[in-house]
C-alpha cells in the first residue's frame, strides 16, 4: 500500500509545520513557510539547502520559481 504524503510536513526531515523549530515567513506560522520547492515546504535553511544540493546532484533542478504550496 503506498504511504499517504502529508504536505504539512518538511519533505527533507519530516519536521511538522507548526513546530516551534519551522521557519515561517517573518517568524509566524499563519505567513507560511520560509522555504519551499516545487515538491513541498521545508522547514529551515539547512533542509533547503540539503535540498537543492541533492537535487542539483541528481540532475534535477527546479527551472522556474515554485508557487507557494499552501496557497493551492
Amino acid at each position: 500500500m503506498l504511504k499517504r504524503l502529508d504536505i504539512r510536513t518538511c519533505i527533507e526531515c519530516g519536521l511538522p509545520y507548526g513546530h516551534a523549530a519551522f521557519s515561517y515567513h517573518a517568524g509566524k506560522s499563519e505567513n507560511g513557510p520560509s522555504y519551499w520547492s516545487d515538491r513541498g515546504i521545508l522547514c529551515s535553511v539547512v533542509c533547503s539547502t540539503a535540498h537543492f544540493e541533492r537535487r542539483e546532484r541528481e540532475g534535477d533542478v527546479m527551472k522556474a520559481p515554485a508557487p507557494n504550496p499552501l496557497e493551492r
